[in-house]
């Protein structure tokens, strides 16, 4: 029996809300991961991704993120001091339920939140509602220049697949290769109890100072 797509709903859980990424949100999803250092290490092909205005922003997004082949999401705090501000994005895209298979990514977050457990709630909120669907196969994936992501990645108890070589364009025109990741569903057991006690150990996520 193939899985099913998932419902495109909100999703919640103990420190933040997962929101369907529409476009009136741009504006606000800008205000939180419009910085450069976002950008530096690969998120949306890279240094040259980056779009200082939400002018320039909004046409980037339009052809960027998964509006028709994806769950596309914002990511707002949903406790402490911070409860309502939205902090990142995330997908669950590429979905095709006949193979059982998506893929988590076009994941970026405020730099005031790095570190803390909006990343490995994000991806428990994820992970729960794709094999909770019957998915067999997540992959998760980052240019293989971001060391940063890639141990975010492996932190979180995803196999280390290899190296796809001239994978996809850079904004900047070279060519990059993925380090590539996976979850599969007899992973699930383990990488969800890891998950679950990294965010039962964690505090109410607080916004950092701006650097």
């Amino acid at each position: 029996m193939s899985a099913t797509r998932p419902p495109h709903l909100p999703i919640e859980g103990r420190h933040i809300r997962l929101e369907p990424l529409t476009r009136a949100l741009l504006p606000e999803l800008h205000a939180a991961i419009g910085h450069p250092e976002v950008f530096a290490s690969g998120y949306g092909g890279g240094p040259e991704g980056f779009r200082a205005t939400v002018e320039e922003f909004v046409p980037w997004a339009e052809s960027y993120y998964q509006w028709e082949g994806g769950n596309a999401y914002v990511i707002r705090l949903a406790a402490g001091p911070d409860a309502g501000t939205l902090v990142g994005t995330t997908t669950l895209g590429d979905i095709d339920p006949a193979l059982e298979y998506a893929h988590i990514g076009w994941t970026a977050y405020d730099p005031r939140v790095w570190g803390t457990a909006v990343n490995p709630e994000a991806k428990l909120l994820l992970l729960g509602l794709a094999f909770d669907h019957g998915f067999g196969r997540i992959k998760i994936q980052a240019d293989v220049r971001n060391e940063r992501s890639q141990s975010a990645i492996a932190k979180l108890g995803a196999t280390f697949e290899g190296v796809s070589r001239r994978d996809m364009k850079r904004a900047d025109g070279s060519w990059r290769d993925s380090a590539v990741f996976s979850i599969i569903v007899d992973d699930w057991p383990r990488v969800r109890a890891g998950l679950e006690q990294r965010v039962n150990d964690s505090a109410a996520v607080a916004l950092r100072p701006a650097r």
